[in-house]
């Protein structure tokens, strides 16, 4: 792939540079980044920030979301997250709105024995890493936030995992992205031989399966959204996130008394909120801080997020289409992703020469898989990539 910049040829003013296909944080990041550096950008989506983006809790949790077996995983969700200072002050300078970025830190906890020694085998493998875990007591929990429930049996604090409002941050960058030349076209995209421009970058989240052929798959979760009665802001500061009685959960407060509540992990491929997970979601939240009990419910909704086989995103050029490159699959972590797949795939763009950081990401690790017939049979503009 050769590096793009801005065109000048007469035969080439009315064909973009780059054409995004997803409007969601991922592609609206993308097209701002682009855009700046004086390239034509498309965005294409019939309804920007309605997928994955409008039920996240835009927690930025490279250490609390440190699983076994995910170094290079890891690895990119502690640099995208080391930008993001620097991103949200960059896009508030920008568009003049505040993304709610917030950096109390996060509390992990287990409420019962069991569930502290299930957290205590995670903290010990984030500390093997080197990852900033401080191991708390229950009386130091309490006095960070004397919410949490007396039985809470111990914790640890995670003070560089933050937060982001996601309900914020799509629309400034989509202004932002704006403000810097990017179009948004207001139409779906169900091929990409219907796409013309020098550059086609698919940041689609679970639509990118039916583009691309690549192996993203929906993951179901379930969300509950509570407000402090009152108005006032919720009774904790940090981010919470743990164990009650078996159930994964996490709390992330916001300034205005909102608290998002969630969230299931699910094989499925609807978005129907079933009472079931509410009633877990509420027993778990209620059990680690009590006071939720009082507080008004106010949404529970499901989304989609982009699932992969191996929970990493898929970032890089399609196998024999160097023109076309994905940004998908960010499952859980498509937030806090955002500074660093925006950059990579940016100046992936512009000077063709791919960042270190995409290596492990490339669309091409599930090529053999492909190949072999486990993944969809697929053909894109009459060239069978796979």
């Amino acid at each position: 792939m050769s590096g793009r910049s801005p065109s000048t040829r007469s035969s080439d003013r009315a064909r973009p540079d780059v054409a995004v296909v997803g409007a969601g944080p991922i592609g609206l990041a993308i097209a701002w980044r682009c855009a700046a550096r004086g390239l034509r950008v498309v965005v294409h989506d019939p309804a920007p920030g309605s997928g994955a983006s409008a039920v996240a809790a835009g927690m930025l949790s490279p250490v609390a979301e440190a699983y076994f077996g995910e170094h290079e995983l890891t690895s990119l969700l502690l640099a995208s997250a080391a930008r993001w200072p620097a991103f949200a002050a960059e896009l508030t300078e920008a568009t003049g709105v505040e993304v709610g970025y917030r950096t109390e830190g996060t509390l992990m906890v287990g409420l019962t024995g069991d569930d502290l020694a299930e957290a205590r085998r995670l903290w010990a493998y984030q500390q093997g890493l080197g990852l900033p875990v401080t191991p708390l007591r229950p009386t130091e929990l309490r006095d960070r936030e004397p919410a949490l429930a007396p039985r809470v049996r111990g914790g640890a604090l995670a003070p560089t995992d933050h937060q982001v409002d996601p309900r914020l941050l799509v629309p400034a960058l989509r202004t932002a992205a704006q403000r810097a030349g990017a179009v948004l076209v207001a139409q779906a995209v169900h091929h990409l031989a219907d796409v013309d421009a020098q550059v086609i970058v698919v940041a689609a989240g679970c639509g990118a399966a039916a583009l691309t052929g690549l192996p993203v798959r929906p993951v179901k979760g379930q969300i509950l959204r509570l407000r402090a009665p009152g108005g006032v802001a919720p009774g904790f500061r940090h981010v919470i996130r743990g164990y009650a009685d078996g159930e994964p959960i996490y709390l992330v407060p916001r300034v205005d008394g909102e608290v998002v509540l969630g969230a299931t992990v699910e094989e499925r491929t609807d978005t129907s909120v079933t009472a079931g997970a509410v009633l877990r979601l509420l027993r778990a939240g209620v059990d680690l801080l009590p006071e939720l009990a009082e507080y008004d419910l106010v949404e529970a909704v499901a989304g989609l997020r982009p699932g992969t086989p191996d929970n990493a995103p898929i970032l890089g050029p399609l196998p024999g289409r160097p023109d076309v490159l994905a940004a998908t699959g960010h499952h859980r972590h498509g937030i806090v992703l955002t500074p660093v797949t925006a950059d990579l795939i940016a100046d992936l763009v512009t000077t063709g020469v791919p960042d270190p950081l995409l290596a492990p990401f490339r669309p091409d690790r599930f090529l053999a898989d492909l190949v072999d017939g486990g993944g969809p049979d697929h053909t894109m503009e009459g060239e069978r990539w796979s």
